[in-house]
């Protein structure tokens, strides 16, 4: 049962002035999010020109500056289709990466993620396994991979919060009916941040919390950044024990 920071995102710069996205910046964020509670970080690498990039110079650079800042914390990183946006890109930037992060999320609703889930095993990278629908939760349960996961990440994106519970709670039970007994880390975007957070406490479920899913303070103010978000959900955790 942990808090997860999930720095950067898909976001752009505009989206919150404390956005990090080289990878000093990157660093420095994470180091102070460990400081305010956070358990690990996630992380979306960026290139040069700031996008988004799994190519292996930017995730090299990202993951060592975070090492060094932030030693002995578990670091994960995106793998999603967008970022490279060509599946064998995808997979040749893997197996080019030398600073390996510690696990990667591979989101199941994507065609590829059968391959990409072989080849970080193969590297020897954990997986978070990315749940966004029933329909991801069954194909997992058909690649029999539910063993071989590191966790489980149920992640919603409906913004009414009678449809994003009902979603998580359909992707909870077809994972019980298969029985995979996997570490479970719930989390909302936007609206639907702080009830997952408080879901997630409620259940001792992980959860994650940073710029990458919302800006706001529990009380619907504007975080400083992700010190201020990690904060708020380890105020939450904590509260709940």
């Amino acid at each position: 049962m942990i808090v997860q920071t999930c720095i950067n995102g898909a976001r752009s710069a505009d989206f919150h002035p404390q956005l990090p996205l080289d990878p000093e910046t990157i660093a420095r964020n994470g180091a102070a999010c460990v400081a305010a509670g956070a358990a690990e970080l996630h992380v979306h690498t960026r290139g040069p020109d700031s996008r988004e990039s799994l190519a292996p110079a930017a995730m090299d650079r990202t993951v060592l500056a975070l090492r060094r800042a932030c030693p002995g914390t578990l670091i994960g990183v995106s793998t999603g289709a967008w970022i490279e946006n060509d599946d064998e890109r995808t997979l040749a930037a893997i197996a080019g990466w030398s600073e390996l992060p510690d696990y990667a999320s591979v989101n199941l609703s994507e065609k590829a993620a059968p391959e990409i889930m072989q080849r970080l095993r193969q590297r020897g990278i954990g997986i978070e396994a990315g749940l966004a629908s029933v329909a991801d939760a069954e194909r997992l349960v058909r690649l029999d991979h539910g063993s071989q996961v590191l966790r489980i990440l149920i992640e919603i994106s409906e913004q009414a919060l009678d449809e994003a519970f009902a979603v998580s709670d359909g992707i909870e039970a077809v994972l019980e009916r298969a029985g995979m007994r996997r570490a479970i880390l719930l989390h909302g975007e936007n609206a639907t941040v702080w009830p997952f957070v408080r879901k997630a406490a409620e259940r001792n479920w992980s959860t994650r919390v940073g710029l990458e899913d919302g800006r706001q303070l529990p009380d619907g103010t504007t975080a400083s950044g992700n010190a201020a978000l990690t904060a708020a959900a380890v105020a939450i955790f904590r509260a709940g024990r």
